[in-house]
């Protein structure tokens, strides 16, 4: 075979390609039914790991606070902290600590795989800190500041980060060997394609030191004749549309196709139904015979693969999303009391029945969440399921109801959802599951739909700051909707975010359709 022509994937495997694909992008899994070992395995990996960034920055950050602080009361304690005649105690102590985090890193110092390995990371931890202590005696120097004005500070603060950054490593390697045994610090793979291909980047990855990569299964289209059903000790759990429903109940990291990219048209059709999930889904270029950009590869440990689709709102993303989720949800409720306890006492005044109307709506990654939202219907004409969208002079709006809605009050319970962890404060708007417009599915009418539950539903969105909120009666609105959720996804910053949340307030008193 020809080496393919040089390409980029970035370009040539764009969500907008994979959309292209001739079927339409159906929730098949609700009438899939894995088998029962499948759901064994997921069930084995149904606990949450821990991601390996995170853990590494969150060691950094302990390291910086323990010797800035040490530093600063070293000085405090003994003197010093002096240069060109300045007492600089705090400004040193950071500029140490930041040091020696720098240093670390040049030589690996903070390698979540090497972390368990206690003598090493000691003997790179004294040595980072002995470089510190050494290029601020070198500046001292520099700057004519006498080193008697500065002995007991730098002495005293040699020998207590020593001391304490070795204990604090001792725990960590501790941890972090609990971790790898329990499992936690695993990088969860599934493998898509079996046969050969399948067998050798299994080999490699088991192969490699300190490997992270655990391997949950093998999911194949294929029937067994073409595909074996056990491939380097491996089952096969199913087809790429069991997958998909796999892969919601248990969790895993990434996805590895080993499908060859020059079969187009199958690799285009598979990652049409595997792009709805919130994965990293790489190709394998371990068995292709392609010559892609350098800069185009990325490794699973040592298997050269091409990246295709990146788990939206990852590690640190993730984190700081969820830190502002909580902070800004929890100071509403506050600064909102009035307003909730006002709307509380009308709903109750107005008509009968409960104050909180509670409906299952799909979250994050196709789960089903319980939303809470103020009750606007009569009570006895409630709508769970959301048959019959709510239109102008709906005779089942209450009179409360019909302003709640108008103003979004409404929603404002769902602030308790944002802090429970089920919604976000940003992101796409939930519906409830298998809804209909003009007796169709979401799913059926809009592509890409399913690619909403990549990241946790929010209050509210780049769709609706954009007018599409409210009542969806034809299918041109229900696509407007999709196509703002998913250039929200990807295109996810925390200052969009933000954004969103200011312009919010401003937009709910200047758009119709909702009722």
């Amino acid at each position: 075979m020809q080496p393919l022509d040089p390409i980029d994937p970035r370009t040539a495997f764009t969500s907008r390609a994979v959309l292209d694909a001739n079927e339409p992008t159906v929730d098949k899994n609700k009438d899939a039914h894995i088998t029962d070992l499948a759901r064994e395995v997921a069930a084995e990996f149904s606990e949450t790991t821990y991601a390996p960034g995170i853990v590494r920055g969150l060691f950094q950050l302990f390291d910086f606070v323990v010797l800035a602080l040490l530093g600063f009361i070293s000085a405090k304690m003994m003197g010093g902290a002096l240069i060109a005649g300045m007492h600089l105690p705090l400004l040193l102590s950071i500029a140490g600590a930041v040091l020696f985090g720098l240093f670390l890193l040049s030589v690996d110092g903070y390698s979540i795989l090497d972390m368990n390995h206690l003598a090493p990371q000691i003997g790179r931890t004294i040595g980072a800190w002995t470089m510190v202590i050494g290029l601020f005696l070198l500046v001292f120097y520099l700057s004519q500041t006498p080193i008697s004005a500065n002995r007991s500070w730098l002495g005293i603060w040699f020998l207590s980060g020593i001391l304490t950054v070795s204990v604090i490593r001792a725990i960590e390697s501790f941890l972090v060997r609990i971790w790898q045994q329990n499992g936690r610090l695993e990088r969860r793979a599934v493998i898509v394609g079996g046969g050969d291909p399948a067998a050798q980047i299994i080999t490699s990855l088991e192969a490699q030191e300190n490997n992270d990569i655990r391997i949950c299964g093998i999911f194949d289209d294929r029937d067994d004749e073409r595909s074996p059903p056990v491939v380097a000790g491996y089952p096969k759990l199913g087809t790429v549309d069991d997958l998909v429903e796999f892969s919601r109940l248990c969790k895993i990291d990434m996805l590895i196709v080993t499908i060859p990219v020059s079969a187009e048209k199958r690799v285009l059709q598979m990652l049409h139904k595997l792009w709805i999930l919130p994965l990293d889904i790489h190709l394998s270029a371990h068995m292709n015979k392609m010559q892609f950009r350098r800069r185009t590869y990325s490794y699973v440990g040592n298997l050269p693969t091409v990246p295709v689709f990146a788990k939206p709102i990852a590690n640190w993303g993730g984190l700081l999303k969820r830190v502002v989720d909580i902070t800004v949800a929890s100071l509403s409720v506050v600064a909102l009391s009035p307003l909730l306890i006002g709307t509380a006492i009308a709903i109750k005044l107005d008509s009968k029945g409960p104050v909180i109307f509670r409906q299952k709506r799909l979250g994050f990654n196709n789960e089903e969440v319980v939303i809470y939202k103020f009750r606007s219907l009569y009570h006895s004409q409630s709508d769970q399921t959301a048959q019959k969208s709510v239109t102008k002079n709906d005779s089942r709006v209450t009179k409360v109801g019909r302003f709640i809605r108008k103003t979004s009050i409404d929603e404002l319970p769902q602030l308790f959802n944002v802090i429970l962890g089920s919604l976000s404060l940003v992101g796409p708007r939930p519906h409830v599951p298998r809804q209909q417009t003009n007796e169709r599915l979401f799913e059926e009418v809009a592509d890409g739909y399913m690619a909403r539950h990549k990241v946790k539903p929010g209050i509210t969105g780049w769709a609706q700051i954009h007018g599409w909120r409210g009542e969806i009666d034809d299918d041109d609105k229900l696509k407007q909707r999709v196509q703002h959720d998913i250039y929200y996804i990807e295109n996810w910053s925390l200052a969009l975010d933000l954004y969103i949340l200011i312009v919010t307030p401003f937009k709910l008193f200047s758009q119709d359709g909702a009722y």
